[in-house]
């Protein structure tokens, strides 16, 4: 009889090996605890999200350029709008037409704990970040909370708070719907700047324990 091939040799490997793991993706969606905020921020609500880039870009427009005071717009605007209301109210009352279809004003208790309870986590946060630096000596928390100091005072320079608001609003409604289409690529230019940025930083600290230790030498 003729010998068998050997198929365990010959045979192709399986397509159904195990396969590299891929990176997680994070959910930017979830981060933003979902709703219609989220759908916004990542431009999953087109018309929603143009309507706040047009209305922030005609609020910059109006206090920036035209000479527009803040507080007196809104005063005017307030005035405007109680003046409509009252003679709405007052000509529907002679010719028996409909008030003015307005909600009940007043906040309820939910609302009023919602609100509590976001304040509460992100002071948690803020708290958490000072813990981190001031006594468990993350240099990467602190790292990243100097940059971003120091970006905020330095970008406060060059620009009027309305402008500076105006900059926060177009890179809020912008940079969240980037990072979430691009995320992977991203996420690897940062984690190689990061990898530059500490090894600068821990370079910087072992020359200046180096000075230290020389002085005291001397000493």
């Amino acid at each position: 009889m003729a010998a068998m091939p050997d198929l365990e040799h010959d045979a192709p490997p399986s397509a159904s090996s195990p396969s590299p793991p891929a990176q997680i993706r994070r959910s930017l969606h979830l981060a933003f605890c979902g709703g219609a905020v989220a759908d916004v921020l990542l431009w999953r609500r087109r018309n929603a999200a143009v309507f706040v880039v047009a209305v922030a870009t005609t609020v910059w427009f109006l206090f920036n350029w035209s000479g527009y005071n803040f507080l007196s717009f809104m005063a005017n605007a307030v005035l405007l709008l109680v003046a409509i209301l009252f003679f709405w109210a007052k000509s529907a009352l002679l010719l028996n037409r409909p008030l003015p279809p307005l909600p009940n004003l007043e906040v309820s208790d939910e609302m009023v704990n919602k609100g509590a309870e976001r304040v509460q986590v992100w002071l948690n946060r803020i708290l958490d970040i000072g813990h981190d630096i001031a006594i468990g000596s993350d240099r990467k928390v602190l790292l990243q909370v100097m940059m971003t100091l120091w970006i905020v005072s330095y970008v406060g320079s060059l620009f009027n708070f309305i402008t500076l608001v105006y900059i926060g609003v177009l890179l809020a409604i912008t940079i969240p719907a980037v990072y979430d289409k691009y995320q992977d690529h991203v996420d690897q230019k940062l984690e190689v700047a990061q990898n530059v940025v500490l090894k600068q930083y821990g370079n910087m600290l072992s020359r200046v324990q180096e000075q230290s230790t020389k002085r005291k030498k001397t000493q």
